[in-house]
């Protein structure tokens, strides 16, 4: 048996009750249950219709995300998490860039390794070099006035957390940076690179060896190996391509307003939707989420 979500933007609902029910009636599904009104809805299915894809990219043009996955097991013991465009609405190294008057050309770097056009480690170590005598107070800074928190993020720790779930941030930036936003969202544990500094001035490298993709895959299979849980009990989120590992392994991987190439590869696809997607996704009402 499977599960049909149909979801949009919280902030500007328009989920419409005669499109839910023209899908469902098309692909012989079952009753149809509202998880929020006119923003998310679901109905099960006995099979992925083979125009899965073509209707997905209907609806994509209406505001609205489609999600087909197994009914079985989608509700999740454990969150692991990207940082950067995924928990935090910026990419960390971009704005110290900015700082450091170095802005335009690192976050070019950035969009390129985050779209899979360069090697993650040698795009890391190329724009860290570029920060190279920047103060590091300046991180501090940066933490207070340029990251914003990506819509829905505390809903979806407080509520799985609530219910059972463990939360992990595991980031291919910067411990500065995972430590301050795991600990306002209250992710259990975080892991992330560390920026090297000498007498409170960055020196423009990073502590070895770098945290990229394969290091995600290994703390999904760490994580899950000390919780005892599967692989399978896992739902993980990201938005680059060092993401495409760990999403590829957990039991649902969720390219959140993914990049194009990364998106592509993703069969759960969030584009319209915030972070509270991920709980509509597990079957969790708006009713059931815990705020604080």
């Amino acid at each position: 048996m499977y599960i049909a979500t149909l979801l949009t933007n919280p902030n500007a609902p328009t989920l419409d009750q005669a499109l839910v029910d023209s899908l469902r009636n098309a692909w012989g599904g079952g009753d149809g249950t509202w998880l929020s009104p006119d923003e998310a809805a679901e109905f099960a299915l006995p099979s992925v219709p083979d125009n899965r894809w073509d209707v997905w990219a209907d609806l994509q043009q209406m505001g609205v995300d489609l999600i087909v996955q197994p009914l079985e097991g989608r509700r999740k013991k454990m969150l692991l998490a990207d940082m950067d465009s995924t928990m935090i609405q910026q990419e960390c190294i971009d704005e110290l860039a900015d700082e450091a008057g170095v802005g335009d050309r690192v976050k070019d770097i950035t969009a390129r390794a985050m779209n899979g056009e360069l090697d993650f480690e040698g795009a890391l170590t190329e724009r860290v070099g570029l920060l190279k005598g920047l103060d590091e107070s300046v991180i501090g800074k940066v933490l207070n006035e340029r990251i914003t928190l990506m819509p829905g993020g505390k809903e979806l720790l407080t509520t799985m957390r609530a219910n059972g779930a463990y939360a992990a941030l595991v980031s291919g930036g910067f411990t500065a940076f995972t430590a301050h936003v795991a600990a306002q969202l209250g992710f259990d544990e975080n892991r992330a690179n560390t920026l090297l500094a000498d007498a409170g001035v960055l020196t423009g490298d990073v502590q070895r060896p770098i945290l990229g993709r394969q290091a995600k895959i290994e703390a999904l299979e760490q994580i899950s190996i000390r919780l005892g849980i599967a692989e399978s009990d896992v739902i993980a989120v990201g938005d680059g391509a060092n993401d495409l590992g760990m999403l590829g392994r957990a039991g649902t991987g969720v390219a959140l307003h993914a990049k194009p190439s990364v998106a592509e590869k993703c069969d759960v696809r969030i584009n319209h939707g915030d972070l509270t997607a991920l709980l509509y996704l597990q079957g969790y009402s708006r009713t059931e989420f815990v705020s604080s």
